[in-house]
């Protein structure tokens, strides 16, 4: 089963995709981390997006598509996977079942998590993350360590009430016109009430599924 995953910033999208990956038994793949893991081993599409990189252009849709797709024809993802952060814009949903059909797969599920504007200003003003790892703490003062690897926690710029309200005007210009292209192409989009505790959206978000 391969599942995407949808949402505002701070609905809290990475977290769910762990604990699904977790009770589904099936990956989570973060376009971010597959990206990290390429240059890291210097893979053939690694170099090609450090190319892009090193001249401080963004990587293209195609090659972070590559990426996924040497994920994707791997054997850790066989049974399926959680794809969080891969569908952004209608260019890379598009780009994702193009993918996917090439090598005979498929978007199973589309999981969009909702939560309203002013609870997602208050979590992610007091969101602080990792300057190491990157993992994100929710009421934890800049400065204090992670947990993960000790790395300091710092808060982000983009993290400001300011910038967040723009944030939210970006996902709903860009990627909120997805969720109606998933419909378009008669695939179901589930919808999930991700403001309460995070066990609590986790069982929603298994119940939808099925599971």
């Amino acid at each position: 089963m391969i599942i995407v995953l949808l949402g505002p910033p701070g609905a809290g999208k990475g977290t769910q995709a762990d604990k699904l990956a977790a009770r589904l038994g099936i990956p989570k793949i973060a376009t971010g981390d597959v990206l990290r893991a390429a240059l890291r081993e210097g893979t053939k599409r690694g170099l090609e997006a450090k190319a892009y990189m090193d001249r401080g252009d963004l990587v293209p849709d195609s090659v972070i598509l590559g990426i996924l797709q040497d994920v994707m024809t791997s054997p850790v993802t066989k049974k399926g996977a959680i794809l969080d952060g891969a569908v952004r814009t209608v260019p890379q949903a598009e780009g994702l079942g193009v993918m996917l059909a090439e090598i005979g797969k498929k978007v199973d599920k589309v999981l969009l998590f909702d939560v309203d504007d002013d609870e997602l200003v208050k979590r992610l003003s007091t969101r602080t993350v990792c300057e190491g790892c990157q993992t994100p703490y929710m009421g934890r003062d800049p400065g204090t360590s992670c947990e993960k690897c000790g790395g300091k926690l710092v808060r982000r710029k983009d993290d400001e009430p300011e910038a967040i309200r723009n944030r939210l005007e970006v996902y709903r210009r860009q990627t909120a016109p997805v969720i109606d292209w998933y419909r378009d192409q008669n695939q179901k989009v589930l919808k999930i009430d991700a403001d309460a505790p995070v066990d609590e959206v986790t069982a929603r978000a298994v119940k939808a599924l099925g599971k």
